[in-house]
């Protein structure tokens, strides 16, 4: 199973945005939501800057862990 694919809050880092660019700012961290079928086709579901989940190549992401208190500040600011 992908470490994309497992944790209810999940946090990637965009290293890429090929084609993306209005969707992905390049070193920003994104909330991943879980997705196996999208895990394994290689995917990742990502809350863009749409503010709406979509499907990215896994290539386009870091998986970070953060502390505790930055992980809820993220969620709470949503």
């Amino acid at each position: 199973m992908s470490q994309f694919a497992h944790k209810s809050h999940h946090f990637v880092i965009c290293i890429k945005n090929e084609d993306y660019s209005a969707s992905l700012v390049m070193r920003k961290i994104y909330e991943a939501l879980p997705d196996t079928d999208a895990a394994n086709s290689k995917q990742v579901r990502v809350i863009d800057e749409s503010g709406e989940d979509y499907l990215y190549p896994q290539d386009f992401f870091i998986s970070i862990e953060l502390p505790k208190n930055a992980e809820d500040a993220i969620i709470q600011a949503a």
